[in-house]
């Protein structure tokens, strides 16, 4: 039986000041978004506002604005490169690791190894040749050549996601439905995939996280296009702005809110999928 003990009572406000001190930055970053300029420059950090303002919101977002059309574009862009991505790997990236985890012949052992070695290597070493056969393909400074260089830089660690579940995942419904005439990609599209669901959510956040946030990657393959992501015209935007912290804090807020909202309906799935459990 539990009993609430002063070890107990110790560990839970250690935990509450550990998570304090974890929320602190989103503290400083709302509140600083918040300010007017003059407020900015004159009151505490720590401080709330007094003057709750959101006009640092709306002169970001005004149709009048210039910097409104960049965030905006670069915001698009990094939707529809993500979910693109996101797509991309789980498409490819699930039978890939039901072939692999499935296979009983040496070549799958041996690819799945290369897999491991390939999320150990740092992606920026292999940047530059990647770049040279993107431009020979017409792949750089379009989203779809990015979309397709993430994919490839990250289908390993998609796979690799895959395939910790599918050696989970028991081979009974699957023996069945081969018995009853069905082919092995009927069973994966109707049995095996719709049990992943946990996986592919675990993926669809990692992933999308890394891609969401990633500044070289689209720097490099999108520099001069008009297909900049949001990381990259927070940059050039945020440098512009100098010392006028509060607005700088409000694109960045405006660029977590897509990726809360996503983990937000998300995380069920992704909870499930670190447990490493299959019930939906």
């Amino acid at each position: 039986m539990f009993s609430y003990r002063k070890k107990t009572l110790i560990l839970e406000i250690v935990m509450i000041l550990v998570t304090l001190a974890m929320l602190s930055p989103f503290y400083f970053l709302v509140t600083t978004s918040l300010k007017p300029d003059k407020e900015v420059l004159t009151s505490s950090t720590l401080a709330p506002p007094k003057h709750l303002t959101l006009n640092n919101f709306s002169t970001l977002l005004a149709p009048s604005s210039g910097a409104s059309s960049n965030i905006l574009h670069g915001l698009l862009n990094s939707v529809i490169i993500t979910v693109g991505s996101i797509l991309l790997l789980v498409v490819a990236g699930s039978p890939a690791a039901y072939v692999l985890t499935r296979s009983t012949s040496r070549w799958s052992t041996r690819t799945y190894y290369l897999v491991l070695i390939a999320i150990l290597l740092p992606t920026q070493l292999g940047v530059v040749p990647l770049y040279v056969e993107a431009r020979n393909l017409g792949l750089v400074g379009s989203p779809v050549g990015l979309i397709v260089v993430y994919g490839g830089t990250l289908m390993p660690l998609s796979v690799f996601l895959y395939s910790g579940f599918f050696r989970r995942l028991p081979r009974d419904y699957e023996e069945a439905a081969t018995v009853d005439g069905a082919s092995r990609s009927r069973v994966f599209l109707r049995i095996v995939f719709p049990l992943m669901g946990p996986a592919t959510g675990t993926v669809a956040i990692l992933t999308g996280l890394i891609v969401w946030n990633d500044f070289f990657t689209a720097l490099i393959f999108l520099n001069g296009s008009g297909h900049q992501t949001l990381p990259v015209v927070m940059y050039n935007y945020v440098g512009s702005l100098v010392s006028q912290w509060n607005l700088i804090f409000a694109v960045v807020i405006i660029s977590m809110v897509p990726l809360l909202a996503f983990y937000f309906f998300a995380q069920k799935k992704f909870i499930q999928g670190y447990a490493g459990g299959l019930k939906g």
